[in-house]
């Protein structure tokens, strides 16, 4: 008996390619590579697996009339066309929860990073300056008043580390949260205006595009530092940039950007930046833990069971 045929729409994680061609027929974006052959496998195909960057647009949905699920390796899902997916019947899964924790600990660690000048501090000595002269003081991590933009998952589990240094919190978020025990602002901008670090960690998408923009950037001001371990594209990348350059704020802890990999390189020589090549969930133990649950919601879909992680917005469908 053949494998059922999954289309995969990105260059997938070894750990999540391996378990789907260990059952499926992986075909490797067949539809941007063969046009032609993908006009004949279209049929067949029963499942599409992507990532978090990866695009599942309404055009290649209505292309595909026995796709059963869109299961996506990552939290993150805004190039999936979701209200296309809805209408065509497919519901769309991602993998929350299992990268929490590391995405709070990078979090922390770029907070850390920026404010105590640590990656600086390493190429100081690395190029024998110390003897020199000591390196210039950094910024107190412990007691500084936190801003978190975006108050899930993530954010709490950030909001509890950073408790931990006794920080005080506050946040902003699409609504209020009072269960959280943190202090609310309704905007980005009056939150930057009362915080020492502003870290983002709301999703991407239409909605939250260039939510952080010079007007945040001047609110947060010259001893503020901006942490982003959301999407590129919450921040604006050319206003921050000018904010950096021009003093408006102290530094930034970047792990993504808005045209990844390509990262703008007037970050590259900025003494205030620090940069990580996306890599907030990059660990062995959850990069597996990833895969496993997007190949359990693979599974599910196209054999007809309950899906494990389906995206909120898929929740009232399959409920029907």
């Amino acid at each position: 008996m053949s494998k059922p045929d999954v289309l995969a729409v990105a260059k997938l994680h070894p750990f999540y390619q391996k378990a789907l061609e260990s059952v499926f027929t992986v075909h490797d974006r067949t539809h941007v590579t063969d046009p032609a052959a993908f006009a004949a496998l279209a049929p067949h195909i029963m499942g599409v697996a992507g990532t978090g960057e990866a695009s599942v647009p309404r055009s290649l949905l209505s292309q595909l009339p026995h796709a059963k699920v869109v299961s996506v390796f990552g939290v993150g899902y805004d190039g999936v066309d979701v209200p296309a997916a809805i209408e065509h019947g497919i519901p769309v899964t991602h993998t929350p929860d299992v990268l929490t924790d590391d995405v709070a600990d990078l979090a922390m660690g770029l907070v850390l990073s920026v404010g105590r000048t640590i990656p600086q501090a390493d190429k100081f000595v690395r190029a024998g300056q110390w003897p020199n002269g000591p390196i210039a003081l950094a910024r107190k991590v412990s007691g500084a008043r936190m801003g978190i933009v975006g108050m899930g998952r993530i954010g709490k589990a950030i909001a509890k580390r950073a408790s931990g240094f006794g920080m005080s919190i506050a946040y902003t978020a699409r609504t209020e949260k009072p269960d959280s025990g943190y202090r609310f602002f309704a905007s980005a901008a009056a939150l930057a205006a009362q915080v020492d670090f502003l870290v983002v960690i709301t999703p991407g998408g239409a909605g939250t595009h260039h939510l952080i923009n010079a007007e945040v950037l001047k609110a947060l001001g010259a001893r503020g530092f901006l942490i982003n371990v959301a999407r590129g594209s919450v921040v604006d990348e050319q206003a921050l940039i000018e904010a950096l350059q021009n003093g408006t704020i102290a530094g930034a802890g970047l792990d993504v950007f808005a045209n990844e990999p390509q990262v703008p390189e007037a970050f590259w020589s900025m003494g205030n930046v620090v940069l990580t090549p996306h890599m907030a969930s990059a660990t062995t133990e959850t990069r597996q833990a990833m895969a496993d649950l997007a190949f359990a919601n693979m599974q599910a879909g196209i054999s007809g069971q309950p899906l494990r992680t389906p995206v909120p917005e898929c929740v009232a469908m399959l409920s029907q």
